[in-house]
Formats: structure tokens, C-alpha cells, sequence
């Protein structure tokens, strides 16, 4: 499955009663939570997620997004509907970056079919197509998934493998320019960015319009940082989030693939920080 769909894609998957299962992932750095914007408008049949208590583990010294615990994110897929055999497709309130986390998970989980919706919410009510309020109810029993995590399937960093990396390959920085540098940090206690890191910000993998790049567009800019294929690159960000769209933007670019994945350091910067790691600033 490629890792991006249209809302248009979608829709004719929904309209074919394909098994396709929707998730909700609208969320904001500091809120409002993003349920409430699900519960007054979202794509018929999806189901929220809460990236803070679903999708990660507690906050503590492994960041503020800790992978989930295997077992406690089954349950989660489960309840959602997700099955073996069936298409998984998550969005977020436009950029894609918080739905590329889902599509990280499931991966990492064992899952491959799975996307992001191109354009997210955004661009599905763009498109003139059907929303609800109607939010469906947990499954249970024999109605719910049955598909099983089997974590571990994508590469992932510790600090340790985050420093080599900046040394001795490619390690991109996903935060804003501002935090990359040090101007400023608004949730974790030190300002900066891993020594040898590039900056990458994920706003520059969509147009004005919301919609991803595409392959050649984001080859190009990737190119430009010094990451081809035969380097080897991966991946951070503030809380290993919105860092898991820069290793989608990369499979699209053509420059990794579903077999070779970049890596993702999960930990990211707040784990950085909280082994006080050495840190560099400027651009």
C-alpha cells in the first residue's frame, strides 16, 4: 500500500464497503485535544485515537511520547476495528505529520497496510465529501480486530545511535528552524539540537495547499541536506511525532523503501534532554 491516499481514494474505498479501517489523530502541541474537534465533525465511520494516552506510553525518561506498550496498543488496534487483511488509514487535522505516527506504529507493529491521507481532514471537507457526528462505538467480542503486534519490524535509535548517526550519516531534525537553532524551546528544558543533526522541518514536505510534495519534489529537497540511497539517514524531533513523517516523506521520495526504512530515534529530543546530552545551537 502506498504510504499516501487522497481523500478521493478513500472515499471510494469507503463507498466500495472495502475493509477499511479510519483513524482519527487530531491533536495540538499544548491543546485543545483533538476529540473535540472529532466529535463535532470527522469522516464517516472513523474512529479517535488519542495519540497521548493511546498511542504512547506515559511521559518519563524515555520522552514525552514513549513507544506503547505492545500489548496495550493491540488492545487499542483491536478496539478500533483494525483486522489482518485490512487497509488502515489515519489522518490529522491537515499536514499529515501527527497521522505519520500511526503509520510509523502499525508498521513498526508488523502492519504494512497502512497510509496517511494526503491533505488530512482538510482536505477531505475541501473536496465536498461526507462528514458526521455520529461516533461509533468501541468493538468488543467478535466484532472487534483481530490483528496482532509484533513490534520491533522498523529501525529504531537510542541517544547513543542518534549521535553516531549525526556523525557518520544523515540524522534530520524535524522541529522548526526556530528550536532547531535554539531560539527558542517551548516544552523541553534545553534548547538546541543534537551536534552533527540537519534541520528538516515537516512543514516542508507539503505545498501551500496542504498536500504532500511529490516523489521528485521531496527527492529534491532531501538531496539538498546530503541524503541519497546510499546513505544511511533517519530521524527526530521533539518527541519522536512528527519526526516519523520525515521517514514517510523519505519512502515517498524514492530515497528508502518499505524493505529499508529510515530509522527513527522515539526518544528524540525530550529523551535527549533528559539524559542531558551535549547539545549544539545555531544554524
Amino acid at each position: 500500500m502506498h504510504p499516501l491516499i487522497t481523500p478521493e481514494a478513500l472515499a471510494d474505498a469507503l463507498s466500495a464497503r472495502s475493509a477499511t479501517v479510519v483513524l482519527d489523530v487530531r491533536w495540538r502541541l499544548g491543546g485543545p485535544p483533538g476529540r473535540q474537534d472529532y466529535e463535532v465533525s470527522h469522516v464517516p465511520g472513523a474512529v479517535y485515537l488519542d495519540l497521548d494516552t493511546e498511542l504512547s506510553a506515559p511521559p518519563g525518561a524515555g520522552g514525552r511520547h514513549p513507544l506503547p506498550d505492545p500489548e496495550r496498543l493491540q488492545e487499542v488496534l483491536r478496539a478500533a476495528g483494525v483486522r489482518e487483511g485490512a487497509q488502515v488509514v489515519a489522518y490529522d487535522a491537515g499536514d499529515g505529520s501527527v497521522a505519520a505516527r500511526v503509520w510509523w506504529l502499525l508498521r513498526w507493529a508488523g502492519f504494512g497496510e497502512v497510509a496517511v491521507l494526503d491533505g488530512g481532514f482538510a482536505a477531505w471537507e475541501a473536496a465536498g465529501l461526507p462528514v458526521t457526528a455520529e461516533v461509533p462505538a468501541p468493538l468488543a467480542g467478535d466484532a472487534a480486530g483481530d490483528v496482532v503486534v509484533r513490534p520491533g519490524q522498523m529501525p529504531v535509535l537510542d541517544a547513543d545511535g542518534a549521535a553516531t548517526l549525526a556523525q557518520d550519516g544523515v540524522l534530520l531534525d524535524a522541529r522548526a528552524a526556530a528550536r532547531y537553532r535554539g531560539e527558542t524551546e517551548p516544552v523541553d528544558p534545553k534548547a538546541g539540537h543534537i551536534p552533527g543533526a540537519l534541520n528538516a522541518p515537516t512543514t516542508g514536505h507539503v505545498g501551500v495547499d496542504g498536500r504532500w510534495l511529490g516523489p521528485e519534489e521531496l527527492a529534491a529537497r532531501f538531496a539538498g541536506l546530503g541524503v541519497s540511497g546510499d546513505v544511511a539517514v533517519g530521524a527526530y524531533c521533539g518527541s519522536g511525532v512528527t519526526a516519523s513523517s520525515v521517514v514517510l516523506a523519505l519512502e515517498v521520495a524514492g530515497i528508502t523503501s518499505a524493505e529499508k526504512p529510515a530509522a527513527l530515534y522515539a526518544g528524540s529530543w525530550s529523551n535527549w534532554c533528559a539524559l542531558d546530552r551535549e547539545v549544539a545551537t545555531g544554524g
